[in-house]
């Protein structure tokens, strides 16, 4: 899993420009499971089990990542540009990045922190005040390499570190997509369908078409979610905790979960020895937000792996929490074929 992870990650696709993960993700399925792909850019996908289940069981993640576009180029050659999704500023400034389809190089900048105000330096700098930099002299130069709309991507290397961690841009949602190519290229008892979902980080609008068409009924989001447990973030603005295993959430902004898929998940993790968690507080939101409302209602549970520094160019994220979330994914799975 680890090995696709990596290959994931380091693929660009932010919201709107999921292309490239796309296209790894039909090279890893084709011949593997019935596809298509849809008029938004989702992947929906079938793959025939052992036995034909009971219930119709949707498990999704979503192909895009957070990033930024860009809006404007400047009479110096530099690219004024948008957030994708959602971007702290803080983390930009400095940042290496590529824009484009010919993965220019670029760097966010702004202005020099000594030429800012006292209380200029105490905020985050807007992103109407960043400005890419990819060497260009001019306005003239910088049209023959970037165009209005070019997709502005984190740099950012896979790395494998300390005890057991992983770092790198796109862990959200690269890992849920990871774990449905485990699935998928495995033996399935049941017959199981798959969403690769797009542009989940600018509104759940894959989602909301890809579980229209499967109309299943029941979906399990795989995701990743904020940990926030490091020494400035106690008690429950911790949030979750690395290595504390799967998170099982009960309630985020955009789903109060189905309660008897919340209570299945924590009962199965107990009854199997596996490390589990739920969120201490209520933020944040994915595709769970548009499935459990398609059509007639969807039963809906979101398993994510906690991640550090999500929405950066080094989200982290530790390895066995995801051992821990696709063991578990399994057998909850398999509990709701024949419920």
């Amino acid at each position: 899993m680890f090995d696709t992870l990596c290959d994931l990650c380091v693929l660009n696709g932010i919201s709107g420009d999921e292309e490239k993960i796309r296209s790894y993700i039909i090279s890893r399925i084709s011949g593997k499971c019935e596809y298509k792909v849809d008029n938004l850019g989702n992947i929906i996908a079938f793959k025939k089990g052992r036995n034909t289940p009971k219930n119709k069981v949707l498990l999704s993640a979503h192909m895009d990542e957070v990033g930024l576009i860009v809006k404007y180029i400047n009479d110096d050659g530099s690219l004024k540009v948008e957030s994708v999704g959602g971007v702290d500023p803080r983390v930009v400034f400095g940042r290496q990045v590529t824009v484009g389809k010919n993965n220019t190089i670029g760097v966010v900048g702004g202005v020099a922190i000594h030429n800012l105000s006292k209380d200029e330096r105490d905020k985050a700098v807007p992103f109407d005040k960043l400005t890419v930099d990819i060497g260009a002299n001019n306005r003239s130069e910088a049209e023959k390499i970037v165009s209005l709309g070019d997709s502005v991507c984190f740099k950012s290397d896979y790395i494998e570190f300390g005890e057991g961690f992983v770092m790198s841009k796109a862990i959200d949602d690269r890992f849920g997509c990871a774990v449905l190519l485990e699935l998928i290229e495995s033996e399935l008892e049941y017959d199981a369908y798959f969403t690769f979902v797009v542009q989940e980080e600018v509104g759940l609008r894959g989602a909301t078409a890809a579980s229209y068409t499967v109309d299943p009924d029941y979906a399990i989001v795989i995701e990743a979610t904020t940990a926030a447990d490091i020494p400035s973030a106690d008690g429950e603005k911790s949030v979750c905790k690395c290595g504390s295993g799967p998170v099982v959430t009960f309630m985020d902004r955009s789903t109060i979960y189905n309660k008897e898929l919340y209570n299945l998940a924590l009962d199965t993790a107990r009854e199997n020895n596996i490390p589990c968690q739920t969120k201490t507080m209520i933020a944040g939101g994915n595709d769970a937000g548009a499935i459990h409302i398609s059509r007639g209602g969807v039963k809906t549970l979101a398993v994510s792996v906690p991640c550090r520094y999500i929405h950066s160019p080094s989200c982290m994220a530790k390895k066995d929490d995801m051992k821990n979330s696709l063991t578990l994914i399994k057998l909850v799975t398999e509990k709701l074929y024949n419920r």
